[in-house]
């Protein structure tokens, strides 16, 4: 779709503006089943940066499309300072893409965004990327927009790729999603293996304590600085602060028998993982609203949910090939099939973690989605 109406760029700098930000995915995705509605104050929260790493890491704006009135795309255009520092780059990026099917919104929107981020020194854009110190919403769906959402994942309009590439963005890296079933007989044969690698090599795992959740993340971050390859170009170590950060968002939706730390004789972290049940299971059944009946609806269907999302996985290198992945693996399939979980999501894993995506597919795990981020030289 063209059309030769103008479209004007408003930067979103007031409340009423900001709800505009936030309504038109409702409005946008309202006939897509696939789309699952988080709760709008939550979202609200999400947009500003309020519960991760976006005003901290460096600047940013959100913008509006509009045509006349009517609001007809928005994204949120950033840089992450503190990534850029410690990898010796200029790059922008982008987050919250959404438009209608039209590429002179789209262009519109993404020269505003190039010409913010060449006003402040950068030489490359990319995205879609998840908020700073987030690991959601990353990159652009391609295939399978039938299955459903699964929390904190991207689902978005299948014409968004082209409205990406007609603009001249290419190809920077995919992810993928992989998924397996509560009857994988692939990992049940772990069921041996684990134990004696554990024995040998003098590693213990415990699920994650809630109650001491402070010790917990030291731990975590400590897997982290080691566990990291340096050659990660979009990522770095987690700071103290952002440590905060992930133990809030954390909290509410953990369930600690899906969260394990592994620690060696010495009692020294080695690996660690997180999985969290797929409240979008939920909010589905809430449309994106708490109130009037929503909190009894949430009460109601928390305890009914069937899946999960196996989000992040880190073993440090001395302990890698020991075991100490398939003993997480183990162990949290364990406890799943135990609470009548059927359905097991591992995402989003980076086409460049390749031991990742061997191990996964050794247990039983089947490719089903791949989300794609874009890249363009400004």
């Amino acid at each position: 779709m063209n059309s030769n109406n103008s479209v004007r760029i408003v930067k979103v700098d007031n409340k009423r503006l900001l709800n505009d930000f936030v309504e038109f995915s409702y409005f946008l995705y309202k006939k897509d089943k696939a789309w699952v509605p988080p709760l709008k104050n939550d979202y609200k929260k999400y947009v500003l940066g309020e519960g991760n790493y976006l005003n901290q890491s460096g600047p940013n704006e959100r913008i509006i499309a509009f045509r006349d009135k009517e609001v007809v795309g928005r994204l949120l255009v950033g840089i992450n300072e503190h990534l850029n520092e410690k990898k010796n780059m200029k790059e922008g990026y982008l987050s919250l893409f959404e438009c209608i099917d039209d590429k002179d919104v789209s262009n519109k929107m993404f020269e505003y965004a190039e010409k913010w981020l060449r006003d402040r020194g950068m030489n490359k854009i990319k995205g879609p990327l998840s908020l700073p110190g987030g690991d959601d919403n990353r990159g652009l769906l391609l295939d399978n927009f039938t299955d459903p959402t699964l929390i904190m994942n991207i689902y978005n309009k299948q014409y968004y790729p082209d409205l990406f590439t007609e603009y001249g963005f290419g190809k920077y890296l995919d992810v993928y999603a992989y998924k397996s079933n509560s009857d994988n007989e692939n990992i049940d044969r772990y069921k041996e293996i684990v134990p004696l690698a554990m024995e040998r090599y003098k590693f213990n795992l415990k699920a994650i304590d809630l109650k001491n959740i402070a010790h917990e993340m030291r731990d975590v971050k400590i897997i982290i600085e080691k566990a990291m390859p340096s050659e990660w170009v979009d990522f770095i170590p987690p700071n103290d602060e952002e440590m905060k950060l992930i133990a809030k968002q954390l909290i509410p939706y953990a369930d600690p028998d899906l969260i394990y730390i592994a620690r060696n004789e010495f009692n020294e972290p080695v690996g660690f993982n997180i999985a969290i049940p797929d409240y979008n299971e939920v909010l589905t059944k809430m449309k994106g609203k708490l109130f009037p009946f929503g909190l009894f609806k949430f009460l109601y269907y928390k305890n009914k949910i069937r899946s999960l999302r196996f989000f992040v996985l880190f073993v440090i290198p001395e302990y890698q090939k020991k075991g100490v992945s398939s003993a997480i693996y183990w162990h949290v399939y364990k406890s799943a099939v135990k609470k009548g979980y059927k359905f097991v999501e591992g995402s989003t894993i980076w086409e460049y973690n390749t031991s990742m995506i061997i191990d996964i597919e050794k247990y039983g795990g089947e490719r089903y989605k791949t989300y794609r981020i874009y890249i363009k030289d400004i």
